[in-house]
C-alpha cells in the first residue's frame, strides 16, 4: 500500500468472490427486498448487476500511478501552471453506494517533467471508479500526481452533486459539494492558489 502525506492511495488487498458468488449475493438482496429472484423479470438481473459493478468499479483493477509513468522533458523550459478543466466524473459514495457526478479541475506546476493531458483525465477516472467519499477522491488524485511527477505543486478541485442528497429525506437536488486539495506551491503560496481558484471559477455549464 502506497501512502503520501497520510492519504491512502490504494485500497487494501481483498479476497475477491467469484462471479457466481457475486450473482448469488444479488439474488439474496432481491429476496430480502421481498421479491422472487427466480421470476422471469428478475432471472437475469443478478448477471446484469454484476456486469454493471464490473464497469462502475473498474478502477480497482487499474493503477493510476502507471498512467503517469510516461513523461516528457523537452518542453522548452516551460514552468508555468498546466490546467485541465472540466473533467467529467461519475463515482459512488462508500456510505450508500449512491452515485455522485460532477467535474474535476486538475492543475500542476512542472519541475522538469510533464505528462499527456489524457493521462490526468485517466487518473481522475480510475479513482472515480472506486468507492470513497468526495474528499478522499480529491486528495487521492492530487497526491498521486504529486508523488509520480514530483512537480512544484498540484491543485485539484471537484464540484459534484450527490444522489444521496436527493433520494433521502434531506431532499436537496440542487446542492453542490465542492472540495479542494493543494500540494507544494499551491498549498504554501497564496498567489498560486488564488490563480488556480480564479481560473476554475464556476461557469453555468460546470454542473
Amino acid at each position: 500500500m502506497k501512502e503520501s502525506s497520510g492519504v491512502k492511495l490504494k485500497s487494501p488487498r481483498v479476497v475477491r468472490p467469484s462471479r457466481e458468488e457475486a450473482e448469488e449475493a444479488v439474488r439474496t438482496l432481491l429476496a430480502w427486498a421481498g421479491d422472487d429472484p427466480a421470476r422471469p423479470g428478475l432471472a437475469n438481473t443478478p448477471k446484469r448487476v454484476v456486469e454493471a459493478y464490473e464497469e462502475r468499479f473498474g478502477g480497482y483493477a487499474a493503477d493510476p500511478a502507471a498512467e503517469l509513468a510516461r513523461t516528457f522533458e523537452d518542453v522548452s523550459g516551460y514552468r508555468d501552471m498546466i490546467l485541465l478543466r472540466d473533467v467529467r466524473l461519475e463515482s459512488h459514495c462508500e456510505h450508500h453506494i449512491a452515485p455522485f457526478t460532477g467535474i474535476a479541475h486538475v492543475a500542476y506546476v512542472p519541475h522538469s517533467r510533464v505528462v499527456g493531458l489524457s493521462k490526468l483525465a485517466r487518473v481522475v477516472d480510475i479513482f472515480a471508479r472506486r468507492l470513497q467519499v468526495q474528499e478522499s477522491l480529491t486528495a487521492q488524485i492530487a497526491e498521486t500526481i504529486q508523488a509520480e511527477l514530483a512537480p512544484k505543486g498540484v491543485a485539484v478541485m471537484i464540484r459534484a452533486t450527490h444522489q444521496c442528497m436527493t433520494l433521502r429525506a434531506v431532499n436537496q437536488p440542487e446542492a453542490v459539494m465542492e472540495t479542494t486539495h493543494f500540494t507544494g506551491v499551491f498549498e504554501t503560496d497564496e498567489n498560486w492558489r488564488e490563480r488556480f481558484l480564479l481560473a476554475v471559477r464556476p461557469h453555468r455549464s460546470d454542473l
